[in-house]
């Protein structure tokens, strides 16, 4: 049986999980849990990724004997290098407000239309491509740029690269050859040197180096793998689906809702939906659209004091249903605040009764994620023309079983919840696979299948009246 490390950053906490493999097995253990907390500092808002390498070395010293480890991560964030590898300042977090102002900046250079063009990729005011232009007084002290997951591989052992499926999210990928866009980077001003060779899911990083080995107790030399290191990626990579009619539903800080396909969709009318041409393994597209996940959720909590959220869900599903809704993507939802102050202005401003306590504000957010998954899912079928029999939701909010029936319930679909540590097993099945553990993204997802809980909401109700609720509340946030 062998055994590989996952190394699997989030936006609120990061983990060292071990997943145990074999051609009828897949056992996934978490060895090591850490926060992260991102930190402001006069005015801007970083990531700790000094504290987050710390804790993946305690997970890993933790983790026993490995064959392989992979590191995964959020996406568009970067840390920069100078001449002598050493990392110039913390990480900007991607919801610092450095950006305002930025993309009209850029699209003054290149049009948005051709960007879409090149890159495929979904308009955020984030992305690493608006980042790098807030940035540009800095990228003279720089040689190297580095996702947050290939800036740890990098420290590991030594070896700088960019992951694919990550550095699809940059806005600085031409999505048709999978490689930089030199011309995109030489219009922008930015310098090439800055961007690393690719590498795809599979290819092997490097080894341990020796004081890294010293520090864990592993090996000098012992394989880092790269996986999928965007997180989306690789939970899309373990989602249980046979055959390709189906959709899926990435569900933590963030909906990444979408579909998997062998090519890019590059028309104006994806651009317009603001669909996004993510790289996935073995040369797929993630076609999907990010939607304000449970982020809306997660801040009323911290503004609430964090009560028992069993109960609140308890009391949500028992309040009436599209008494309110929001568009979750709506701006003001982005930053750091008062989320449930905000949704309350949101429903005045709309003409709808503000949320009443919090278990009608969970409500009103949760009808309101399942209007944003239904959204999404009909327009990626239709621009795609690829038929959704079935849906997967999987990640963080596939325990949430009201946010599961209502999606159900809105798409008009079935849905299968789970498994719920996707990403951290989409991780863990490359690197099997890289290994000879098994052999192709079938009989990965079969055995994901296998082996993981699932559970299966079917929609409630009579489908035309239910149909009717639903496009009625679409309609009042423009979701429809």
């Amino acid at each position: 049986m062998n055994t590989f490390a996952a190394v699997d950053l989030g936006a609120s906490s990061g983990r060292v999980m071990t997943g145990r493999v074999t051609a009828e097995t897949l056992e996934l253990t978490e060895v090591r849990r850490f926060p992260n907390r991102p930190v402001r500092v006069t005015g801007t808002l970083h990531w700790d990724v000094l504290g987050l390498y710390g804790g993946v070395l305690d997970g890993l010293r933790a983790a026993g004997d490995l064959d392989s480890i992979g590191i995964d991560s959020w996406a568009v964030d970067y840390g920069l290098l100078d001449h002598a590898g050493a990392l110039l300042g913390n990480p900007v977090h991607y919801r610092d407000t450095r950006t305002a102002g930025v993309p009209e900046r850029v699209h003054a250079q290149v049009d948005h239309a051709r960007l879409y063009q090149v890159s495929g990729l979904q308009f955020l005011p984030f992305n690493t491509i608006y980042q790098l232009v807030a940035a540009e007084n800095d990228l003279h002290r720089a040689q190297t740029l580095l996702l947050i997951p290939d800036l740890l591989a990098y420290w590991l052992t030594g070896e700088a690269g960019a992951e694919l499926t990550n550095a699809s999210t940059t806005g600085l990928l031409d999505v048709r050859t999978r490689d930089w866009s030199r011309p995109l980077l030489d219009r922008l001003g930015l310098p090439e040197r800055l961007f690393a060779p690719l590498r795809s899911p599979g290819d092997p990083i490097g080894g341990l180096l020796p004081e890294v080995a010293a520090e864990t107790g592993l090996p000098a030399g012992l394989p880092v793998t790269a996986v999928a290191s965007h997180d989306t990626a690789s939970a899309v990579a373990a989602v249980p689906a046979e055959g390709e009619r189906f959709g899926y539903i990435s569900s933590g800080t963030w909906s990444l809702v979408g579909v998997e396909l062998p090519a890019p969709v590059l028309d104006e009318e994806g651009r317009a939906a603001n669909f996004t041409n993510e790289a996935g393994i073995d040369g797929t597209i993630r076609y999907l659209r990010n939607v304000m996940g449970l982020w809306l959720l997660q801040e009323s909590m911290r503004a609430w004091g964090s009560p028992d959220l069993p109960e609140l869900l308890a009391a949500a599903e028992a309040a009436p249903a599209f008494r309110s809704v929001v568009d979750p993507d709506a701006p003001e939802f982005l930053p750091p605040g008062d989320m449930p102050a905000r949704i309350a202005a949101y429903c005045r401003r709309t003409g709808q009764p503000e949320p009443a306590d919090r278990a009608a504000t969970v409500r009103c957010i949760l009808d309101s994620l399942a209007l944003g998954h239904r959204a999404a899912l009909r327009t990626a079928a239709r621009l795609s023309g690829r038929q959704i029999d079935v849906v997967h939701l999987v990640g963080g909010g596939s325990r949430n079983a009201l946010l599961c029936r209502l999606t159900a319930d809105a798409c008009g679909l079935p849905v299968v919840a789970g498994p719920v540590e996707a990403t951290a097993l989409g991780n863990v099945l490359v690197q099997a696979r890289a290994f000879g553990v098994v052999k192709d993204r079938a009989e990965m997802r079969a055995l994901v299948a296998r082996t993981q809980p699932l559970r299966r909401y079917e929609p409630s109700g009579d489908p035309t009246s239910n149909e009717a609720r639903w496009a009625e509340a679409a309609a009042r946030v423009g979701l429809d």
